[in-house]
């Protein structure tokens, strides 16, 4: 059986799921594609290759191996992108919650089942249809759960809006010791640069007291100000509108002290080395053209 435990975002990672880009399938159609990136790369006749991303999994599968990480894989499902596992389910603690995710990529839960298998099902969450939440949205950090959404009554007129309040109430309810903190982002179904997919395309803690952070990925100052006061604005590194598009907030932490990202991105790398942290760099350019990066690729399990 697996004990699931995950109570923060850097914690020591001991079993993580890592997506896959095997068998990803042929470039989308631009009707096909959830997201503006994507749209923009298919369009330019840049869509990254299934040779290259397999290898970019490749790297960020070593690393974790490295810190004698245990990694599960998802089965491979012909022609599908299996990529982005931190969409499907996260896990809040003790429990696991099954996402309510675009009806395209219902698959990929299937693809894990024989992880969930070893879950004990009593801390397995599952929402009704009407309630919608992606683990890109939600953060744990001591006490807090921050939940990306959407507040706009044009919901449903946005693809790149996954998260809704019923959502976030829905996490209210089911951890009602926690303190729950949602955030208003913006979102565009057509400009990249004006689009937060999910919160940690604006946002994510690193280390014990630190977070990187995109202030105009907020569509509420009062949101992004919140965050300034819990963190200190001394603890906060904030990235430009090109440095989010580039998905700078999106690296993963193995520990409080390691931390895997972009070999590219070069300004943040040399901030969180400057701050004491062993970064790991890896490339992963080719993935970000999807608008995803490292903690999208990723659901932890375990973290002790």
């Amino acid at each position: 059986m697996i004990k699931l435990n995950v109570q923060d975002e850097t914690s020591r990672l001991r079993a993580v799921v890592l997506g896959t880009a095997k068998s990803n399938g042929p470039t989308p159609k631009l009707e096909e594609a959830y997201d503006p990136k994507s749209i923009e790369h298919i369009k330019a006749g840049t869509y990254p290759t299934e040779q290259d991303m397999i290898s970019e999994m490749e790297a960020f599968n070593k690393v974790l191996e490295k810190y004698n990480v245990k990694v599960y894989r998802p089965n491979v499902i012909n022609n599908y992108n299996q990529i982005f596992s931190r969409d499907i389910a996260f896990v809040i603690d003790d429990k696991i919650v099954v996402s309510n995710i675009l009806p395209d990529r219902e698959q990929e839960i299937e693809a894990i089942k024989y992880v969930l298998n070893q879950i004990d099902p009593s801390k397995i969450i599952e929402a009704s249809d009407d309630i919608h939440f992606e683990g890109g949205d939600v953060m744990l950090w001591n006490n807090h759960i921050f939940i990306g959404t959407y507040k706009g009554a044009d919901y449903k007129n946005y693809i790149t809006a996954r998260t809704n309040m019923k959502g976030v109430q829905f996490i209210k309810d089911h951890f009602p010791n926690k303190i729950v903190k949602e955030f208003d982002l913006v979102k565009s179904n057509t400009n990249a640069k004006e689009n937060a997919l999910h919160l940690d395309c604006c946002f994510q803690p690193v280390g014990k007291d630190k977070a990187i952070i995109h202030k105009e990925g907020f569509r509420n100052e009062e949101d992004y100000n919140y965050l300034v006061k819990l963190f200190g604005k001394e603890n906060l590194f904030h990235i430009t509108k090109d440095e989010m598009y580039q998905m700078f907030s999106n690296v993963f932490s193995i520990s409080d002290e390691v931390i895997v990202t972009e070999q590219n991105f070069t300004r943040l790398n040399t901030w969180l080395e400057n701050q004491g942290f062993i970064v790991e760099k890896i490339p992963y350019a080719e993935i970000a053209k999807q608008e995803g990066l490292l903690r999208c690729s990723t659901m932890p399990l375990i973290r002790e």
